[in-house]
């Protein structure tokens, strides 16, 4: 997955937060527990202090010293130490405390709020990465309604009626064509050698072409995959103020963010005022991210006549070449969700 320096950092530093208040809270118990049971405090000094006495002692014995008296001096304090502890959990118990009411709590006992285990990463961390994440991927509220388990198939045409003769297939049997290869798509995502690796998603308006794009953006964050999505126009402003305002750091990072992430959504692509600079930068995109195998999903309404004309020919030999070309046809959904 491909985190940002500042992302990483970010997560970071909520577990220094979280452990600083873990630190807080256990304070807060153990002081409320001295006050309504003065012993414990006694009994908490007085374990430390035996603990270094011991220490002491062993640091100070040498090879010269008799096996026997450090045995005993061992056996001595083990024995205290386990009266004294003794004592304590009962007095707690009979005040109606816990066994650990002043232990550290943790909010992920797996790691204890550090987010490592060992030197691999913990369950809680990655939640954290996908949360952030999906911050990023500007499709929070979208993706809550729009996903696989939501997609309703018998929205499309099934009927001889809607056969497209150049396909030879209905709007229906065509769209389950389309849905095992984005499937396919999200299955084989980072792999090395993944058929499929860049998608262009092509057909009229109102066919669910954005609907799929946000299906596969929601399988692959919550594998904690970064992805993020814009509609073409504000993907070519992110650009144009990173390219002609250096001093603008949020477009900066973000223009960053458009080159690493390990999938780019473009949606609606032709909407964008089309200009030398819009050609150039977004062949820029395109091949800097075909150079580092990073995967890019385009949306949109034009067919691929009108993308020729359009855009640069250098631009459309790579997407040709590139990307596998996704139809998508039948009656505008939106009509028939009303």
């Amino acid at each position: 997955m491909s985190l940002t320096n500042m992302q990483y950092d970010e997560i970071i530093r909520s577990y220094n937060r979280i452990g600083l208040e873990n630190k807080r809270r256990q304070n807060e118990r153990i002081a409320e527990v001295y006050e309504a049971i003065p012993r414990i405090r006694e009994i908490n000094d007085e374990i430390s202090s035996i603990s270094v006495n011991t220490a002491k002692h062993l640091l100070q014995s040498n090879q010269d010293t008799a096996v026997s008296s450090s045995s005993e001096y061992m056996s001595e304090f083990k024995a205290r130490l386990h009266a004294l502890k003794s004592e304590k959990l009962s007095l707690l118990e009979k005040n109606g405390f816990s066994a650990d009411y002043m232990d550290m709590h943790y909010q992920c006992s797996d790691c204890q709020d550090t987010g490592y285990i060992g030197n691999r990463k913990c369950h809680c961390f990655t939640r954290a990465e996908i949360e952030i994440l999906y911050r990023q991927s500007n499709l929070r509220e979208q993706l809550a309604k729009q996903n696989f388990d939501s997609f309703n198939i018998s929205l499309y045409d099934d009927s001889n009626a809607s056969t497209d003769t150049s396909t030879g297939k209905t709007p229906r049997q065509n769209m389950l064509s389309v849905l095992s290869l984005c499937h396919h798509f999200v299955d084989n995502f980072g792999a090395d050698n993944a058929k499929y690796h860049n998608l262009l998603l092509f057909g009229k308006t109102g066919v669910g072409k954005t609907f799929l794009t946000h299906c596969i953006a929601r399988e692959l964050l919550d594998k904690a995959f970064s992805v993020i999505y814009l509609s073409s126009i504000h993907f070519f402003d992110i650009l144009s103020d990173a390219t002609f305002d250096k001093n603008n750091i949020s477009a900066q990072s973000k223009a960053d963010y458009i080159s690493n992430c390990d999938l780019l959504i473009i949606d609606d692509l032709g909407t964008e005022l089309s200009n030398s600079f819009t050609n150039s930068a977004f062949f820029n995109i395109i091949n800097e991210r075909l150079l580092s195998n990073r995967s890019v999903i385009i949306s949109t309404n034009l067919i691929f006549p009108e993308l020729m004309e359009r855009y640069s020919e250098r631009l459309t030999s790579r997407l040709t070449k590139e990307y596998t070309f996704l139809k998508i046809y039948g009656d505008d959904l939106r009509h028939r969700m009303l």
